[in-house]
């Protein structure tokens, strides 16, 4: 998978700089900022009614802030209208929760369904776009199948796919491996490791699993004997891209490391981490 779109190097994959938002005169999120650099992860934690998704919404235009400014690859999209969102939405691959998949569509039409929209290829050039991008995810096989005959990692997988096709340079993920048993998660872990190490994307990773937090600020592919592994890092954690955000009745508490959150002494972020 080549990511052949253009971008400002130098300009973060996604900033949000003082952004707020309301929902009935309530703020859901005040006075937010933080970047997200060109393949870094940033790994949201934070309660459940804590703003987590809604930060998501606003990077895709599902909703607008009401104040501050959201700037993608270098383009600020806070009062994008629906046209250029469009052309946003392009470079951008959305993991929803539960998978939300298309029931009535077969595997190939899921995973494919943004082609046949565009209606820029042909029939066999979509299909081929879908058996490559199900290859990445391991589920060739089930290209043929219904999701009712997939199971909840299988239907987790195929949605990774779908949110992959067109090559996105930035991936944002909604609690992936909610509901997952711990096997299944881990396989889910492992294709964000593959997407951030090899393939650069740069991402948000919603989630209130620790489990998966930690795997993503610890572990990442090496080659090794030809073949890439993937591999806890022991002696320089530095070098794994990932850093986390903690939210807390709509506000940031913490910005950094792994190391540094574990030993933060903030009482909320010590009773969330037990």
């Amino acid at each position: 998978m080549n990511r052949h779109h253009q971008r400002s190097d130098d300009a973060p994959a996604i900033e949000l700089k003082h952004v707020t938002k309301y929902y009935d005169e309530t703020p859901v999120l005040k006075d937010i900022s933080f970047s997200v650099e060109r393949g870094e992860t940033k790994i949201i934690l934070g309660g459940s009614g804590s703003g987590k998704s809604t930060i998501l919404k606003l990077i895709i235009g599902l909703v607008q802030a009401d104040e501050g400014e959201i700037w993608v690859e270098g383009r600020n999209i806070t009062r994008y209208g629906e046209r250029p969102l469009m052309e946003v939405r392009k470079r951008i691959g959305m993991v929803f929760q539960e998978g939300a998949l298309f029931d009535s569509l077969s595997v190939a039409e899921n995973v494919g369904f943004r082609l046949y929209e565009q209606g820029e290829l042909e029939e066999d050039e979509i299909l081929e776009v879908v058996r490559k991008t199900l290859g990445f995810v391991n589920l060739e096989d089930a290209i043929e199948k219904m999701p009712s005959e997939l199971s909840g990692g299988m239907r987790r997988r195929t949605a990774i796919a779908r949110a992959l096709v067109g090559t996105p340079n930035i991936m944002l993920y909604d609690e992936p491996t909610a509901g997952l048993d711990p096997i299944t998660a881990r396989t889910i872990n492992e294709l964000v490791l593959k997407l951030r190490d090899l393939e650069d994307v740069s991402s948000i990773f919603v989630t209130h699993r620790l489990n998966d937090a930690y795997t993503l600020a610890n572990e990442r592919f090496i080659q090794e004997n030809g073949r890439w592994i993937v591999r806890r890092e022991l002696t320089d954690p530095s070098r794994i891209n990932t850093h986390f955000i903690m939210l807390k009745d709509g506000g940031i508490i913490f910005q950094g490391t792994e190391k540094a959150l574990r030993h933060s002494g903030d009482p909320y972020i010590k009773r969330f981490l037990i």
